[in-house]
């Protein structure tokens, strides 16, 4: 049900509709989240059913020019479907305590897949659920598929409703939604021939099943009686990036997109942007180093700096190599500018994790500290920070860290096209 908040617009007036009223249907279905409001607002003629202040109900029959809005606002509500599974892999199960309360939650929305993202897997919806994604349709949707081997998806998941997956994407492809599919790879679990026969059966249901992102397994130190899983080493990441290859080959069209991490393993050249379309998984480290690499040297030009400037880059070991690079070709374009990486190891986690995105404050601070006078200025990727707010993982704020490194001038870069002026003007 959906709370009015604000019914301001001449529409909104011209139905009677006010603040405080509850819209319980739209068009005889219950209306659950605004994603209702969204989808019948932009048609043209459809009915809602409203419960007035009294508790009386009545239903107006809307009549309008199509996408001319009610413009009605309403109650937030914070609720969000949870994680049903206990999987082998889960990373929220790695967490220190003492962090922010809303690292613990293990969402499995399928309107936040839909409108941020999210990776669900579909374990925890009802056959009424999956019609109403069609019926809104909500497309694109992202899905931890994982294997397309239903008994190992029931391992995995440790869920023993997880092995409806194939017939659950079927009726979605059917329907015309569009599903980014993933896998996080277990070792001598889900990789291998199983990798392939997953590959294979989502590749069936394209272009609708538009592509399979083939990640690792994020492992911590905090794994105290969780199963034992294996770290990548360089061996199996070339195993991995070698049955993504064949595939692709296969299917005649890069469906199966290879996590960063597995070129860094391997010691392989990443693969150009061109590879990777129009990065729909890019969220999921699939073509972040190709896209940064291609947008970072679009944006480097001739320059001189008006005195000498030192620039600490810093980024998580995996992305060490390629930011190295990146000052390098800076530095040669840009007289007087002398920019350097600054890998910095996941003291917080572990050092098994050494992606940027899971660096912590506390870590940086301590890196930056023990650099204290190797440079003038340092820049930080925005990935390290909380999404709309200066605020790190472990709860750091950036003023705190600036605090901490005083006389230091602290540069979030937030695009990856102005990684150099980060460095020459930041």
């Amino acid at each position: 049900m959906l709370e009015i908040l604000s019914a301001n617009g001449s529409l909104a007036k011209k139905y009677k509709l006010k603040k405080g009223e509850i819209i319980t249907a739209f068009d005889g279905f219950t209306a659950e989240d605004e994603l209702d409001y969204v989808f019948y607002d932009s048609k043209s003629s459809f009915t809602i059913s409203v419960k007035g202040a009294d508790g009386a109900e009545r239903r107006i029959d809307i009549v309008k020019p199509e996408y001319e809005s009610l413009n009605l606002t309403f109650v937030k509500r914070d609720k969000i479907n949870t994680c049903h599974n206990n999987c082998v892999f889960c990373f929220v199960d790695q967490m220190p305590a003492g962090m922010r309360e809303s690292l613990y939650v293990k969402d499995d929305d399928y309107t936040m897949s839909f409108m941020c993202g999210n990776f669900v897997t579909l374990t925890n919806l009802s056959d009424e659920n999956i019609d109403r994604l069609i019926r809104l349709h909500l497309s694109p949707i992202y899905v931890s598929v994982h294997t397309m081997d239903e008994h190992l998806r029931c391992e995995l998941l440790r869920n023993r409703f997880a092995g409806k997956i194939t017939s659950q994407l079927k009726k979605l492809t059917d329907a015309g939604i569009t599903v980014h599919c993933q896998a996080v790879i277990v070792p001598n679990k889900n990789d291998g021939e199983n990798l392939r026969f997953t590959a294979r059966k989502l590749f069936e249901m394209y272009p609708y099943a538009a592509d399979l992102a083939v990640v690792p397994t994020g492992l911590t130190k905090y794994r105290d009686g969780l199963t034992e899983i294996e770290d990548i080493t360089a061996e199996s990441a070339k195993e991995i990036l070698d049955i993504c290859d064949g595939l692709n080959a296969e299917f005649g069209v890069n469906f199966v997109l290879p996590a960063d991490e597995y070129f860094v393993r391997s010691g392989r050249e990443f693969k150009p942007a061109s590879f990777y379309g129009d990065f729909s998984q890019i969220e999921n480290g699939i073509g972040l180093t190709a896209k940064f690499i291609s947008e970072a040297s679009e944006g480097i030009y001739k320059t001189k700096l008006k005195k000498p400037r030192r620039v600490a880059v810093v980024t998580g070991v995996s992305a060490g190599p390629t930011i190295e690079k990146m000052c390098a070709l800076s530095n040669a374009a840009a007289e007087n500018l002398h920019a350097f990486a600054l890998p910095v190891k996941n003291k917080f986690f572990g050092e098994t994790v050494t992606c940027t995105g899971l660096l912590t404050g506390g870590d940086i601070a301590e890196r930056l500290l023990a650099e204290y006078d190797c440079y003038d200025c340092a820049v930080i990727p925005a990935n390290t920070l909380k999404e709309f707010e200066d605020v790190f993982l472990d709860g750091m704020t950036v003023k705190r860290l600036k605090g901490l490194v005083k006389g230091k001038k602290i540069i979030i870069n937030r695009e990856m096209g102005t990684f150099f002026d980060s460095l020459v003007k930041g």
